[in-house]
């Protein structure tokens, strides 16, 4: 099971910033769920993952903000 990663009333850069310095320290193919209330994660998680090689799994709306799944890629 990921482990849940929460990351609700931080603002941008914050969220992102946090999950790449966790992901940093997790192995590869790992999964983590990354819930944030930042209304830019919806952009700025995708983004991270695109180009820091990791692979997202899976996007949630929930009460208040959003949830990611993301899989460690090679960072």
């Amino acid at each position: 099971m990921a482990e849940v990663y929460d990351l609700r009333g931080l603002n941008c850069p914050l969220p992102v910033l946090k999950t790449q310095k966790r992901m940093r320290t997790m192995a590869i193919g790992d999964e983590i769920w990354v819930e944030t209330t930042d209304p830019l994660a919806v952009i700025d998680i995708p983004n991270f993952a695109r180009e820091k090689g990791h692979a997202l799994i899976a996007t949630e709306q929930v009460e208040g903000g959003h949830r990611f799944l993301l899989k460690c890629g090679a960072d």
